[in-house]
């Protein structure tokens, strides 16, 4: 169970500082332009964010029994994490989309491109990149969440053992 403990660690603090700049992005793009509509898109992602925190807190009392878990933090890890584990997915999906048309969608990028910006030159290696980020963001998201419901899953069973 260490070895789960130490990866889903180190998962939750990947996912954390990811999730933390990408909302940090749209969110100055919201304050930026103005457009309240950005504040929306930011409820989802934000759940990574909550759920990574809940985990911490799991990790911290396992690693320290002395300080037990808030009573609320398995239910929101549940509940979070299924929220988690859907964005995972349809960031797995939207990765591997992007790889598999690279072509159409670098098509795409190019026609909505302003004219002022030919200059700048996107090639299909780079479309490929960032779908391989997100298809490796999204398999991240969805690993750190089952490790996380094993993980509580075992740390209630073992408080209740504990129980006469």
């Amino acid at each position: 169970m260490n070895r789960i403990l130490n990866i889903a660690s180190v998962l939750t603090w990947i996912n954390m500082i990811i999730w933390v700049l990408l909302c940090t992005m749209v969110l100055l793009g919201a304050l930026i332009t103005g457009t309240p509509a950005y504040f929306v898109v930011l409820v989802f992602p934000s759940a990574i964010i909550l759920h990574s925190y809940e985990a911490l807190q799991l990790h911290k009392s396992i690693r320290n029994p002395a300080m037990p878990l808030s009573s609320q933090t398995p239910t929101g890890i549940r509940f979070i994490g299924f929220v988690a584990i859907f964005l995972g997915i349809s960031n797995l999906v939207s990765g591997f989309s992007v790889i598999q048309n690279s072509r159409e969608v670098l098509q795409q990028i190019q026609a909505q491109m302003p004219p002022e910006a030919k200059n700048f030159h996107l090639k299909e290696a780079h479309i490929r990149a960032v779908g391989i980020f997100t298809l490796l963001v999204g398999l991240s998201v969805v690993v750190n969440a089952n490790l996380n419901f094993r993980l509580l899953r075992w740390y209630q069973s073992k408080d209740n053992k504990k129980l006469p």
